[in-house]
């Protein structure tokens, strides 16, 4: 789904320019090609935010409040792979006949598989595909559904093409560097396995540190957090669980069943070096209550919302925003209290001891 219904994934990125309602302009100048010009290569360009085949890109349409709301849309054709062999397979059939032979050589092979796309091709219906976009003006910020580095790295370049200025991913990196003006580098590696003999991997890994803090945090502190506007929040995790390390040996484990979080195969993974990569973020303020699966690299995927109160198209689309924009900010504002006990040495070693106590205690 979208950022308008249903449950949103997506990603942040940081925009280094400002922009207004007139940035639509820019999206109607690069908006994708009339499907009628699909040929055998794919086509991309923007389309509105209400269906793929939207090309009446202008602020009536697009621009709702503070936000421009678009798609970025994929369209090419695609053989059903089935549909190929089987074509290919009868073509291969003459060839053999042809040629008096049992066996066709490879180069043959993939000759004749060439050819049978190219006969095939433009006679397939077009294939649609869109990523939701968002620009956030007020707060510089583009969320895009591109949860892949593939969808990212084929967003991003466009985006600036577009409007003339390169996207920066929000990672927990590029968040630090941004927010607390850490270099992830300066950092020393570190390990919450209470076994001395397993070291921590070359570099540190801010994301899966903050989401393994965050899980002891919660446990231990019972997830309430003061808020920067002065309200309180709550937080609770849920399985499933990933967890990751480098190395040698089986490097990720899922744990689904049951009631994985009160697992003891969560401290075994935890005394063996493993650190938490994904997890389900229950976040909580007042009698709103927004859950997502967030992974180490600030992927935000399925994040249900609060039920909105607005009846008009537009005025759901805004609230529903300001829902998205509550939940990355409160997991922002977690990531900035990881970050003050990452720099700080005597805090961030008491911190450790304690979280070393914990697993020690999961695994028993």
């Amino acid at each position: 789904m979208g950022f308008d219904s249903g449950s949103v994934s997506f990603r942040l990125f940081r925009l280094s320019q400002s922009f207004g309602p007139e940035l639509v302009e820019a999206f109607a100048d690069h908006a994708a090609p009339p499907i009628e010009y699909l040929a055998s290569e794919p086509i991309f360009g923007w389309v509105g935010g209400r269906h793929l085949l939207d090309r009446n890109l202008t602020e009536d349409s697009c621009v709702i409040g503070g936000y421009l709301h678009a798609t970025f849309l994929k369209a090419e054709r695609k053989i059903p792979e089935s549909l190929l062999r089987a074509h290919c397979r009868m073509e291969e059939e003459i060839e053999l006949r042809a040629r008096e032979c049992e066996v066709l050589p490879r180069a043959v092979r993939a000759e004749v598989r060439e050819r049978v796309r190219e006969q095939l091709l433009p006679t397939m219906p077009p294939t649609l595909t869109g990523m939701p976009v968002v620009v956030d003006f007020r707060n510089d910020l583009l969320l895009a559904g591109a949860m892949s580095d593939k969808q990212v790295d084929t967003l991003v370049p466009y985006f600036r093409e577009t409007a003339g200025v390169m996207p920066l991913l929000l990672t927990p990196e590029t968040v630090a560097l941004q927010r607390k003006h850490i270099k992830a580098n300066d950092l020393a590696p570190v390990t919450f396995s209470p076994d001395p003999a397993m070291e921590p991997i070359a570099e540190a890994d801010l994301g899966m540190d903050f989401l393994t803090w965050l899980w002891f945090f919660w446990e231990s502190d019972g997830g309430v957090i003061r808020l920067s506007n002065g309200r309180q929040a709550g937080i609770m995790l849920e399985g499933p669980l990933t967890f990751f390390r480098e190395g040698e040996g089986a490097h990720e484990a899922l744990l689904r069943k049951g009631s994985p979080l009160d697992s003891r195969e969560a401290g075994v993974a935890l005394v063996c070096g493993k650190k938490l990569k994904r997890v389900k973020l229950v976040i909580a303020e007042g009698e709103q209550v927004m859950t997502a699966t967030v992974d180490s690299e600030f992927a935000f995927r399925g994040l249900k919302l609060p039920k909105v109160e607005q009846l008009d198209a537009a005025g759901k689309f805004q609230e529903r925003m300001i829902h998205i924009e509550n939940y990355w900010s409160i997991c922002f504002e977690l990531y900035d209290r990881f970050l003050d006990l990452r720099v700080d040495t005597e805090a961030w070693a008491a911190v450790t001891n304690e979280i070393h106590e914990w697993v020690t205690r999961r695994a028993g």
